[in-house]
């Protein structure tokens, strides 16, 4: 990296400032995403004799190497990629086959500003469509031509659909208690859980069901990654209810993204090396400048020493959300190990671990990785043959599943499930190859630690026979499982890390993406502070991929903060309609009598088509009556805190 400061922030923070335009500023704002972010940079000098050394091969490595060749201009065969693994593509798995079982330990829901994921994808060829076709082209293309919503999100009661599960259920009180986390600034919320802020009203809500169980939030999580949350998917509030926000691949993650984008990067000539473990490593630290000059790794083989130069990049991931996944199948539960003192010495969080013992500019892992039972759940993935459970769900669902197009239109969640269960078909096949009589469906829950309703066992303790039992029973369909279990087959996944992202933080917990002093070392993955973005989605680890290659190359380029839509009025004025459970928010009738004809009329959502014109015209009555005397009383009540104000000020002189 060069000594001199760059002109501009690699991942600026929308938030920090007032942005305008100034005969000083060249840069567009912070958070602009389009074409004119889509140049590339000139080559640095010496980049053709420098190597990069990758470790992780899941999706944050791979995007890592992916940018160092577009935008870096590194040679591919100087990059190489280490994975502990056998296989690379990290948490993005996808494995199995109909005679044993397929096996998807979790999936991923898109949104369409995802903009540095598409933003690579738009330059990897397209898995299934001829040349000239990206990722991002197959993706789209699907998705417009078959969209995505479902009708039966929330259920209870043994197989009723829940009336109203688009409704999010919220008092005015609880409503306020959504914008007031909104208006809370990031540095007020460390170490804060979800329930230190939210009333169990809310969180026994439509609203938190369908919110946790799309993000697998749980309530001692933290507080000011649910504000991330709610700020970065503030335009698709209003299709929480439905799923009609995202947009979901033709088949599981590894064959949607890994395999195109591991195409690419090997038939450009990137090196990967498989089943070597990076542990831990050397620094040369002078004057408080951190250089690594070498890779401590573990294959079967043995250990190993990689020498760096000091103008190599190292680029690493920190934690493991899939670490120790625990396994099991139709008659086995999964045997979890405990360890009292955390993470296995050789484990994907080892390298974070032994960096921060080293120094404290890298953060404090343990605060994420030592209390599983906060951060763990399962998952379990269904092979079924024509049984009265397909039947079921066909029921449910959007479209038949032999019909290629969308089936549940995402998870099912039955509220009234002591573990918080979901169930979900995705468009099939889920596999290539999958027989056309073959469905793939993934099962999972929040909470480990409750007795299931029908099956008196904590999920972990269930073998997968039980676990189609319990959600037989949720479908109302328990007095059928004689003709459904002979037709299933079920692998359970067991991680105990799997939203230790999600735990409580507090500032200095998560490194920056460059820790403080380090001359060519990044980090990236889950586990690193970024400005705006959340945490447990793959566009997050893209995101610090291309911080890491953007800073440590000191490319005159940014990586845009996340998209403005959480300042444009339209998502404010839908979102308060949302909140407010579809029905008209205070004061929202009377910005129709002042913008209705005019230009401006566009951007409120339409009132209710049931109202006739004398309804409204009393409503809008009402409304400001209302704001009148709610008004004269804020009036009355400004007053009085001027003058204590100034009282206050004359004493003090």
């Amino acid at each position: 990296m060069s000594d001199s400061t760059p002109r501009f922030e690699h991942a600026p923070d929308a938030t920090r400032r007032y942005w305008h335009n100034t005969p000083l500023n060249t840069l567009p704002p912070p958070d602009m995403v389009g074409n004119y972010q889509r140049f590339k940079p000139l080559p640095t000098e010496g980049i053709a004799t420098r190597r990069a050394w990758i470790v992780g091969g899941g999706i944050a490595g791979l995007a890592a190497a992916f940018y160092l060749i577009r935008d870096g201009h590194m040679p591919a065969a100087n990059i190489t990629i280490i994975e502990g693994q056998s296989v690379e593509g990290g948490s993005l798995d996808g494995s199995g086959n109909p005679e044993e079982g397929y096996l998807v330990r979790g999936g991923r829901e898109m949104n369409w500003n995802y903009d540095n994921l598409w933003d690579m994808f738009q330059d990897v060829p397209a898995l299934e469509l001829p040349g000239g076709f990206s990722v991002l082209d197959e993706y789209r293309l699907l998705n417009d031509a078959d969209p995505n919503w479902s009708r039966a999100r929330l259920m209870h009661r043994q197989g009723e659909v829940k009336a109203d599960f688009a409704r999010f259920g919220l008092s005015r009180r609880q409503q306020w208690e959504v914008v007031s986390l909104l208006l809370k600034r990031k540095d007020e919320l460390d170490d804060l859980t979800i329930q230190d802020h939210f009333s169990e009203g809310f969180l026994q809500s439509n609203f938190w069901f369908l919110f946790r169980s799309m993000f697998a939030f749980e309530n001692w999580h933290s507080l000011l990654e649910m504000k991330l949350y709610m700020h970065r998917f503030l335009d698709a509030i209003d299709g929480f209810g439905d799923m009609s926000a995202l947009v979901f691949p033709k088949f599981n993650q590894y064959d949607t993204f890994v395999t195109p984008l591991v195409r690419l990067l090997r038939a450009r000539g990137v090196q990967l090396r498989l089943g070597s473990k990076v542990l831990d490593m050397e620094f040369d630290v002078q004057d408080g400048r951190r250089t690594v000059t070498a890779l401590h790794t573990r294959t079967a083989e043995g250990d190993g020493r990689i020498a760096v130069e000091p103008r190599d990049l190292v680029i690493a991931l920190t934690g493991s959300m899939t670490e120790d996944t625990a396994y099991g199948d139709m008659d086995t539960a999964p045997t979890l190990v405990r360890r009292a003192d955390g993470p296995a010495a050789d484990s994907g969080w080892s390298l974070w671990r032994n960096l921060a013992r080293q120094s404290p500019v890298f953060g404090r892992p343990d605060k994420f990785c030592g209390d599983i039972d906060r951060s763990m759940w399962e998952s379990a993935t269904l092979t079924c043959r024509p049984s009265p459970l397909v039947d079921r769900l066909r029921g449910l669902s959007v479209n038949d599943p032999a019909s290629g197009r969308t089936v549940t239109g995402g998870i099912i969640t039955f509220t009234d499930s002591n573990w918080v269960l979901s169930v979900t078909i995705n468009r099939q096949p889920h596999f290539p190859g999958q027989p056309q009589d073959t469905v793939v469906m993934w099962v999972y829950a929040l909470l480990m630690d409750q007795p299931g309703n029908f099956v008196k066992k904590t999920m972990p303790e269930c073998t997968g026979r039980e676990i189609v039992a319990e959600l037989c029973h949720h479908l109302g369909i328990a007095d059928q499982l004689d003709a459904i279990l002979p037709h299933t087959k079920v692998r359970l996944a067991l991680m105990p890390y799997i939203t230790a992202q999600f735990m409580p933080r507090a500032a200095g917990d998560r490194p920056p993406v460059v820790p403080e002093g380090c001359t060519n070392l990044a980090l990236v993955g889950q586990f690193v502070e970024t400005a705006n973005d959340v945490v447990f989605t793959m566009e997050s680890s893209v995101r610090t991929a291309r911080i890491a290659v953007y800073s440590l190359l000191g490319l005159p380029k940014q990586v845009p903060d996340i998209s403005p839509t959480q300042y444009d009025i339209r998502s404010l004025l839908k979102g308060a309609r949302a909140l407010n459970n579809g029905e008209p928010f205070p004061g929202e009738r009377l910005l129709h009598k002042l913008l209705d004809d005019t230009y401006f009329a566009h951007v409120l959502p339409p009132l209710p088509k049931s109202e006739g014109e004398s309804t409204r015209r009393e409503r809008l009555e009402a409304e400001l009556s209302s704001l009148r005397d709610k008004g004269g009383s804020a009036l009355q009540g400004f007053a009085q805190w001027l003058d204590r104000f100034g009282q206050q000020l004359r004493r003090r002189d």
